[in-house]
């Protein structure tokens, strides 16, 4: 099939979707598709192919903040394809991913990327409300079928009304090699010279309040920690670095809490121990997925949909009351438990989460939707 998928923005500062759909766009390649992936930026246009993987970078205008670009849309227009699949909502790329399914007259496919949780629907829902009618008016309704990471989004989509079909599947992870962790763990040790004498609890995510990053601060220094070092590493966002690291200078924490800008640097789980996200809403968490595919165990919210943490003793998924609980339990463990720990959520995750099994679904879903069009 001739399939075009869109993003608004390949940065890094915008999280797991920035890494994922380019990963999926590649696993359908390799099943013999023919790939387009597009995207805006605000640097230099940019085109170039990558094992197969056509990736056009056009450039953004304005307001910067919708990811609008009329190259793009001149793009989209132009180019025919077998199937139109946005990913995200709330921008106008998804405008014109709908113009371009109308024009070829085939299926547009949607990914919410956790949009549609109840705790992101509700952020900023005024600003929602306006885009889902002047920034993409009737997208959403003219959706032909709605990708899902997990089953608990394909239950967002259907509490928001939405009945198209839904294809479910999960983004895949790979486990990293050993000159890939080697190399990691050197540059944080380096960073982070506290790295390499302590056990690390590591935070590695978006700089938002979505995260709850200024409450794991404040639950960490709620008690004696040990040794353990609490590593904050992320990509600023609704926060700068700056602004947590005054959080941690009011608190006379230095010693206990380091926090670093991960952009352009290799994901530190290398250096941790244990790994924690205490989010409000996950449609996925590709960070868990990382962390585990790395050797490292979890614990994280049950707003995200890694239940599974609590089978076989390989981290914990637990309420956000009871977050703390867990925290200390996994701290007196020690780090040879949770090495142990760690073994298992690895050779789990490595199992059960490829990215060619998540292309066979959509690949057939796309074909399922362009069989029924009239």
């Amino acid at each position: 099939m001739r399939i075009t998928q869109i993003i608004p923005s390949l940065e890094t500062r915008h999280g797991g979707p920035s890494r994922s759909v380019p990963a999926l766009a590649a696993a359908c390649v390799r099943l013999g598709q023919e790939v387009r992936l597009v995207a805006t930026t605000p640097g230099p246009e940019e085109s170039r192919d990558e094992d197969g993987l056509h990736l056009r970078n056009f450039r953004r205008g304005w307001p910067p903040m919708l990811c609008p670009s009329a190259r793009l849309r001149a793009d989209l227009l132009a180019q025919p394809a077998e199937v139109v699949h946005h990913h995200s909502l709330w921008l106008r790329p998804l405008h014109y991913a709908r113009e371009a399914a109308e024009r070829h007259r085939v299926p547009l496919v949607i990914s919410p990327r956790g949009m549609m949780a109840p705790w992101a629907w509700a952020h900023h829902r005024g600003r929602k409300w306006v885009a889902d009618r002047l920034v993409h008016p009737g997208a959403l309704r003219a959706a032909a079928g709605w990708h899902a990471t997990s089953l608990a989004e394909a239950d967002d989509i259907r509490r928001r009304g939405f009945r198209q079909p839904v294809c479910v599947a999960p983004n895949g992870v790979e486990a990293t090699t050993p000159a890939e962790q080697a190399t990691a763990r050197a540059h944080w040790q380096a960073a982070c010279p506290a790295a390499a004498r302590r056990p690390v609890a590591l935070f590695f995510s978006r700089f938002h309040r979505k995260k709850r990053v200024r409450e794991l601060l404040d639950l960490w220094l709620s008690a004696p920690r040990g040794d353990w070092l609490l590593l904050l590493v992320g990509l600023p966002e609704e926060y700068a670095v700056a602004e947590i690291q005054s959080w941690i200078d009011a608190a006379q924490a230095g010693d206990r809490v380091a926090a670093y800008d991960g952009t352009g640097r290799p994901a530190p789980y290398p250096v941790a121990s244990l790994f924690l996200l205490p989010s409000h809403s996950e449609n996925f968490g590709l960070v868990v997925a990382e962390a585990m595919a790395g050797g490292v165990p979890v614990i994280t919210t049950d707003a995200t949909p890694w239940a599974a943490l609590n089978d076989d003793d390989r981290g914990a998924c637990v309420s956000w009351e009871r977050f703390g609980a867990a925290l200390a339990d996994a701290l007196a463990d020690g780090p040879d438990r949770l090495r142990e720990r760690g073994a298992r959520a690895r050779d789990w995750v490595v199992r059960e989460y490829s990215w060619d099994e998540a292309a066979r679904r959509l690949v057939e879903f796309y074909r399922q939707l362009a069989a029924s069009r009239p």
